[in-house]
């Protein structure tokens, strides 16, 4: 236990204040001892009570100092697994996945601007692929736990689904597109 010393702007009182320094210390409270030791000259009450007051702030800095030292001497320790994903490994997954939804929705306006509705069908063969995406990205987000393998083999068949659907939607669009030159 230390003791704090305060002293007022003029020099003649002093406060000791036992406050507790141990993170060890268990009591809650800090003994409010005031002792004031006028020496010279008598001050008048109003400057006791500013020194008062000035100790009571100081208390109060210092009981909420001996509650947040202990946790400021431990390490910052995050709980996440060794196989968690690093956060520029998170940036690549999530902005793939926007950049997937972006996509399909520029497809989609340049086949209803162009006229040309097979781009429309290009905009639904990308469907099973961003959720093949979705399937990954929750997967990770769950540290790839085992009970959710399942969505591993879900993403599997619908990558497959969805290059099997975007070739479709290819093929639509390169016979939209010869019997577009053809009328020509």
């Amino acid at each position: 236990m230390a003791v704090a010393t305060l002293y007022s702007g003029s020099g003649w009182c002093r406060a000791k204040i036992p406050v507790p320094w141990s993170s060890r210390s268990r009591s809650c409270e800090i003994v409010k001892l005031l002792k004031c030791e006028i020496t010279g000259k008598a001050e008048s009450e109003s400057k006791i009570l500013k020194s008062v007051g000035v100790v009571a702030v100081g208390v109060s800095v210092l009981q909420f100092v001996s509650y947040v030292e202990p946790a400021l001497s431990l390490p910052l320790q995050l709980h996440e697994p060794p196989n968690a994903l690093s956060l520029p490994t998170w940036a690549v997954h999530v902005s793939s996945v926007a950049e997937w939804i972006i996509a399909m929705a520029l497809v989609w306006q340049y086949g209803d601007k162009s006229g040309h509705q097979a781009w429309k069908g290009l905009s639904w063969g990308m469907v099973p692929l961003l959720g093949g995406a979705f399937c990954a990205c929750t997967w990770h987000f769950f540290y790839n736990s085992e009970s959710l393998e399942v969505l591993v083999a879900l993403q599997a068949a619908l990558t497959v689904i969805g290059n099997v659907t975007m070739c479709i939607a290819a093929y639509r669009i390169y016979k939209s597109s010869t019997q577009g030159s053809k009328n020509f």
